[in-house]
């Protein structure tokens, strides 16, 4: 018998493919631009805003900025369960947008260099307790000091290690003017002091028999030679606070910002312009534990480095009922401050920044609009768009 094997199949028909409904379209191109995103957002590049003047005069208010991840390389996510392309709440709402039922240890992919002096850092505030590390608010300040550096105010100069921290070129300190008329706000504009809270941005003027004054006035070493030459000034002083003064405020006699107690129970003479001198704790780094240091170390071993069974009794740390002697550290730590020295809220205030809340490096300002612009034509900072961050 024969077989013809040699012949083909017929052809199976299949049916024509239903194309897409715009709706699936649109839906598709929608999930692709938001994953996108947010790969973008978490392994490169960020864009923030200043809020704040405490890195006046160097970033000002209004300044948007891109924050580089891949400089310190990106942090895998600790809270998965989030809304993407959000951060602590669903925009426009105070709905959370995230769930912290799943908390995951968190990584640092490799990056191109490590955090150094005087880098511009956003960063979680480490503070905040009712989120978790990763969607803690966003601060931005200047590393001052990297882990194992020696940190220290006088004067409100910096020094770090024995030697004078070189100041960014824009730093601000706080003054009392005192004039014989008001300040034209043209002049205030033109030397970059403003006062946020004023309607307008001018420093508003008190009186005091033919004297006018104004008191705080924040400004920069070159808008103060500009006003001491002025006729119209009687005095300009810088606000410093006297050295031995103690601030219980400061880190650490106020162990636990922002709460009140407790407190350390060593009260040093230290306030926001003589501080320190003060380590930076380094991972590996071995301290022994006394009531006179203990509350620099507190919430370092309790809050950032989740040591189980911490509390604070008699002035010191205890573990699991027990007087905790020497510690380890697990992690890096770094010392920030404000460009805008008496206008900041930063670490002579709450502590070091772990650093695992490191969120990367401050690189460009690409847009910056002045909130206190005289006009519509003039609310732009020209000047500014598309500066690198120095």
């Amino acid at each position: 018998m024969a077989v013809k094997f040699w012949d083909k199949r017929p052809e199976t028909e299949t049916a024509p493919k239903k194309p897409k409904s715009v709706a699936r379209e649109w839906g598709d191109a929608i999930l692709f631009a938001v994953v996108a995103a947010t790969l973008i957002r978490w392994a490169t590049f960020e864009a923030y805003t200043i809020p704040t003047p405490s890195m006046e005069n160097s970033l000002l208010v209004g300044d948007y900025l891109f924050v580089s991840k891949l400089h310190y390389g990106p942090r895998t996510p600790q809270t998965p369960l989030q809304v993407p392309l959000t951060h602590q709440t669903i925009w426009g709402t105070n709905i959370p947008s995230y769930s912290d039922a799943i908390q995951l240890t968190s990584h640092r992919l490799p990056g191109f260099s490590e955090v150094k002096r005087n880098d511009v850092v956003v960063f979680n505030v480490p503070f905040e307790k009712q989120h978790p590390a990763d969607l803690r608010t966003n601060y931005i300040k200047r590393c001052i000091g990297i882990p194992g550096d020696q940190i220290e105010v006088r004067q409100a100069q910096a020094y770090i290690n024995g030697k004078p921290a070189t100041n960014p070129p824009h730093l601000q300190t706080s003054y009392s003017l005192y004039t014989d008329a008001p300040v034209r706000p043209e002049i205030f504009r033109e030397q970059g002091i403003v006062e946020y809270d004023a309607a307008n941005g001018v420093p508003m003027p008190g009186y005091a028999g033919d004297t006018v004054f104004y008191s705080p006035v924040h400004m920069t070493t070159e808008a103060a030679d500009f006003l001491r030459k002025q006729p119209f000034v009687k005095r300009l002083v810088e606000q410093r606070l006297p050295a031995g003064v103690p601030d219980p405020a400061v880190f650490p006699n106020s162990v636990d910002f922002p709460a009140a107690a407790p407190l350390s129970a060593t009260t040093r003479p230290w306030n926001a312009d003589n501080y320190g001198p003060l380590q930076i704790p380094k991972e590996g780094q071995t301290v022994q534990i006394s009531p006179e240091n203990a509350g620099i170390y507190f919430k370092i071993i309790g809050q950032y480095e989740h040591v189980p069974g911490i509390s604070w009794q008699n002035g010191t740390i205890y573990q699991n009922g027990q007087a905790l002697t020497s510690y380890t550290f697990k992690q890096d730590y770094y010392f920030m401050m404000g460009d805008n020295r008496h206008n900041s809220q930063d670490s002579r205030f709450w502590g070091f920044v772990p650093a695992d809340h490191i969120v990367g490096k401050a690189v460009l300002i690409w847009l910056s609009v002045d909130p206190n612009a005289p006009s519509f034509f003039s609310k732009i900072r020209w000047s500014r768009l598309f500066h690198l961050i120095d």
